[in-house]
């Protein structure tokens, strides 16, 4: 079982690649919130659930001036396709190499399958860790959650 970051801790650092020639840094966007989606891999069957269950939400998710990240070790092409494919109105961030460095920080690798965790972070616009959560992961987790942790923080 993995050992989530927990509510409290600053949120550790990265830059991962959006395209083959395109990075993002969590830095780059901090003064608002960010909510990190890890999942599995493209293409299964629930993560093509979840990411486009959050691709509807995110009208809500915006309201509260909140980026959306996707991330999961498949590489940035693979990310290209799906996110085509799926419609998808956010990036999904390449976790590839070397292989799951991001999921590994947030305590959310699965060494065994060489996957992340579903696994979901609100982080504050200071960068700290506000809400945190690990699905099962053969569960879509939704979006209350994700929704309430953005309601706290307005508070």
């Amino acid at each position: 079982m993995s050992k989530i970051l927990s509510p409290g801790v600053a949120a550790p650092e990265f830059t991962l690649h959006t395209t083959i020639d395109q990075t993002l840094s969590l830095s780059e966007l901090r003064g608002n919130p960010v909510i990190l989606a890890f999942y599995p891999a493209d293409w299964s069957p629930v993560c093509s659930d979840e990411v486009t269950l959050y691709n509807e939400v995110l009208p809500e998710f915006r309201k509260f001036g909140a980026n959306l990240l996707g991330i999961s070790v498949d590489g940035v092409w693979c990310h290209a396709a799906f996110a085509q494919h799926r419609n998808l109105h956010y990036p999904l961030l390449a976790d590839f190499e070397p292989k799951g460095a991001v999921a590994k920080q947030y305590g959310v690798y699965r060494e065994k399958e060489g996957t992340s965790e579903r696994a979901l972070f609100v982080i504050d616009k200071n960068g700290i860790i506000s809400w945190s959560y690990l699905s099962p992961v053969a569960e879509n987790p939704g979006a209350d959650g994700i929704l309430e942790a953005l309601e706290t923080l307005g508070k």
